[in-house]
């Protein structure tokens, strides 16, 4: 096994394992927040977020065994180990995370939230629905979304600029030319280059076989003097030894420049182009090897993997999105994105380690070829990270849609939901690979590179700012599937809506949602001495709530209430359009009572939204 087998899986094992406990406590927290009993809580965080977690490790299981597609052994075996150590944090994920939730109990909230979540508990009448995060969106996504289309342009222009030096890319593996200044064996390469040229530190051998010996001594001179006039960089063609029967020999070749330039790689190429009429003219076979050729070899077969490679690992993954959302756009989006990652990553690694930019700062003495294998193991780590990104982002998104929320609400609230887990996420994963870059072998340092500004990239400027850009512009059309395709496709219900549907139709307190998509559009509609409209998504199958519980919560609505219907309906809309989180929990609690008592008329409605006025303002 490869020395960078563990290391690999180590370090992608405890940033997944983090990354997906992240985003199933938090959606944990943010429901015990609003009063949502703890087992409850646990098992809808499980249940939501915990599917979309083992889905996301699907992605990256796929994107790392798709490693061993390269037919490289040492990538295969680093991204199998890598792939095990994936599932095994998806597994700890979704079941001891669970287990240690319900030991934390109360305590996974500060000590500030928990009277607060304690007495919303107390007054809930049923089970609860969907938290709306679209009552405290941040000023990052309320710019997104007043201008997506400049965001978006802005966004994919300034992207496609820093990719521009991928075009330039060159793939090699290293020599002692790229070595530290100051090292024994980069002293020494320099002495032998000055001293006799740099094509002296990477030779070519030229092996004949012949069928006679007795011709050996005729087809070996005349070999050497062939692949010396084969090119202008031949700077020497010596003819070798001979194995002991005579049949085998080889001719040693000098080029002109050294072993990881491009101009030696051209040599091989036209040497291996020339060998079949080189060798009948000699009466044998020649071909072309050593260490250089071998090197050269390798990277020409990781560059014609690539893109196999990719069209397996990302085809893969779009079917395995369009079964989670349910889309034929959002996975396109996510494809797209991670191109201008990829893009980015490779443009950045070119201009600092091969093109010498900035290379004061990282560090680097010698700008050389960008390591063979470092494009498709970038690839592999970094289309993982980039669809874990895209599911915590737009799993919310998708679950406030189908829970009612116009498409516009639905981006911001799925924002509100994620972006915290992303960013801390991204600045996990990014500080992790940054550590490398100090490393002192250049190649360490530059996979380094590569993989803190790709996870850079994708986590807060594709996934952050171009995801809910795009999803803002095309607006429905972004949930748009095909009748013949939804019907054939497996409906995986990450958002939980089979979920609440069941708990309506089970529970006798109903399904009381924290907060109503359905009725705020109305309330935005609506005039204001209307009631809000009670749609069946929000009520499901619920039995009618027994007269004594109806009655008890009139009197206690009409007791609280008595200011005049204008300024309830003016807080209503304060609450909706910019409340602060305890608004938001007082209007949780409104209206889990309204909820229990559904025979509630337009003017008691209105009473208790003027309630909600002091605590909103």
């Amino acid at each position: 096994m490869s020395n960078t087998a563990p290391i690999l899986a180590l370090m992608l094992g405890l940033a997944v394992g983090i990354d997906y406990a992240l985003f199933i406590v938090s959606r944990h927290r943010s429901q015990v927040k609003v009063g949502m009993r703890i087992e409850e809580s646990i098992a809808r965080a499980t249940g939501t977020a915990g599917t979309a977690v083992v889905f996301a490790g699907l992605t990256v299981l796929i994107a790392l065994a798709g490693l061993s597609v390269v037919g490289i052994p040492f990538l295969t075996v680093m991204g199998l180990a890598a792939a095990g150590t994936v599932a095994i944090a998806v597994l700890i994920a979704i079941t001891l995370l669970p287990a240690l939730l319900g030991f934390a109990g109360e305590k996974v909230l500060r000590k500030a939230d928990r009277a607060a979540a304690a007495e919303l508990r107390a007054a809930s009448t049923g089970h609860h629905g969907v938290i709306d995060h679209a009552h405290s969106p941040n000023r990052w996504i309320r710019m997104i979304t007043r201008r997506p289309a400049l965001v978006l342009i802005a966004g994919v222009l300034g992207l496609g600029l820093i990719a521009i030096p991928t075009a330039s890319l060159y793939l090699g593996l290293p020599d002692d030319g790229t070595a530290a200044p100051d090292s024994t064996k980069r002293q020494a390469y320099d002495l032998v280059t000055e001293a006799f040229g740099a094509g002296v530190n990477g030779p070519l051998l030229v092996t004949v076989a012949v069928d006679d010996p007795a011709t050996m001594t005729q087809a070996l001179p005349a070999t050497a003097q062939a692949v010396q006039a084969a090119s202008t960089d031949v700077a020497l063609a010596m003819p070798g030894q001979v194995s002991r029967d005579g049949t085998f020999g080889f001719v040693t070749v000098i080029p002109r420049s050294g072993p990881s330039e491009p101009a030696t790689q051209v040599l091989v190429h036209t040497l291996r182009d020339r060998a079949p009429a080189l060798g009948a003219a000699v009466g044998g076979t020649v071909a072309v090897t050593g260490l250089t050729a071998a090197a050269i070899d390798i990277s020409d077969k990781l560059a014609g993997a690539l893109p196999i490679y990719l069209l397996v690992v990302v085809g893969l993954a779009l079917v395995l999105l369009l079964l989670i959302f349910r889309s034929i756009v959002v996975p396109v989006i996510a494809a797209v994105g991670f191109l201008l990652s990829i893009g980015v990553a490779f443009g950045a690694v070119v201009a600092v380690y091969q093109w010498g930019w900035l290379s004061g700062l990282f560090g680097v003495d010698t700008p050389a070829p960008v390591i063979s294998f470092l494009p498709i193991l970038l690839i592999g780590v970094l289309f993982g990270l980039a669809m874990d990104y895209q599911v915590f982002m737009v799993s919310g998104m998708r679950e406030a849609y189908v829970h009612g929320a116009d498409a516009k609400r639905a981006v911001v609230s799925g924002f509100t939901a994620g972006s915290r887990v992303v960013t801390a996420a991204g600045i996990i994963m990014a500080s992790v690979f940054a550590g490398f870059i100090l490393a002192p072998d250049t190649v360490i340092a530059s996979i380094g590179f590569a993989l803190a500004i790709g996870v850079l990239v994708d986590a807060f400027v594709v996934r952050m700012t171009l995801t809910p850009a795009a999803m803002t512009l095309l607006g429905k059309t972004a949930w748009y599937l095909p009748r013949w395709l939804d019907r054939v496709l497996p409906n995986i219900d990450i958002e939980g809506e089979r979920l609440l549907a069941r708990l309506a139709a089970q529970s006798p307190g109903g399904v009381a949602d924290v907060h109503s998509y359905e009725v705020d559009a109305a309330a935005d509609a609506a005039p204001a001495d209307a009631a809000p409209a009670e749609t069946e998504a929000e009520l499901g199958a619920e039995p009618e709530p027994e007269a004594g519980a109806g009655v008890e919560v009139e009197a206690e609505l009409e007791a609280e209430l008595g200011a005049e219907p204008e300024a309830g309906a003016e807080a209503e809309r304060a609450g909706r359009h910019g409340g602060s989180a305890d608004n938001h929990d007082r209007r949780g609690v409104v209206e889990r009572a309204l909820s229990a008592n559904r025979g509630a008329n337009s003017g008691r409605h209105r009473s208790q939204e003027n309630e909600d006025e002091p605590a909103r303002r």
